[in-house]
């Protein structure tokens, strides 16, 4: 197992507290003086999965970078890798991705370790928080273009049951970009799946405004 990976199963785990969590801490500790600089959460794996997907299509490794890209396993976990993360534990320097609906538990938690006071919406971004409008998903899908994605879907194999998912009673009278966007949620992994995918093949000059500049802010970071 490399550092990076190490680094993040320690965090993860002196996030959740319990019996290992001292021992997991000095693990985090050691390895944040090393190899890792900034850290960005993330609230799952399929954000994780196209940031590093978007920094290698830009000819980016994160990890050599010093770059940790945390996912949270839910936007409610905030607070603890905050707690961690922040001034009250590693003290690094963060970013983060959002989604919209999850705004006030970053907002809330950033001002509670110290990062913000009275934050607005706007003022999340110079912190290097950036939000997606609806969530990654959305994002993707809006660069892509409905006929892109289907044509990613094709290319895994899947367009037969996406059109058994279309046919469902409570999809059919649903915008074809609402439908993907559920599509993707329907299986576990599949999510981490089309973001790698998604953002593999979308256009440079296409790439949803949070991601860009996530990756612009972890460059200045750096």
């Amino acid at each position: 197992m490399d550092e990076l990976s190490r680094f993040r199963l320690a965090l993860t785990a002196w996030a959740a507290g319990g019996p290992q969590a001292d021992a997991a801490a000095a693990v985090a500790r050691e390895l944040a003086g090393g190899d890792v600089r900034t850290i960005v959460l993330v609230e799952g794996t399929s954000d994780q999965v196209a940031l590093e997907a978007l920094a290698t299509r830009y000819g980016r490794d994160l990890g050599t970078e010093g770059v940790a890209v945390v996912s949270l396993g839910g936007a409610t976990n905030i607070g603890r890798f905050l707690d961690v993360c922040g001034p009250p534990g590693l003290g690094l320097p963060l970013a983060g991705l959002y989604d919209i609906g999850e705004e006030r538990h970053f907002r809330r938690h950033l001002e509670r370790v110290g990062l913000g006071s009275g934050l607005a919406s706007a003022e999340l971004e110079p912190l290097g928080f950036h939000v997606c409008v609806a969530d990654l998903e959305d994002e993707l899908i809006r660069a892509v273009g409905a006929e892109g994605v289907q044509q990613v879907i094709e290319a895994q194999g899947e367009m037969r049951p996406f059109r058994t998912f279309q046919g469902q009673p409570a999809q059919r009278e649903r915008p074809v970009e609402h439908q993907l966007r559920r599509f993707m949620g329907t299986h576990s992994g599949r999510k981490a799946l089309y973001a790698q995918a998604l953002v593999t093949h979308l256009h440079v000059d296409r790439v949803p405004r949070p991601l860009e500049l996530l990756l612009t802010h972890v460059r200045k970071a750096f």
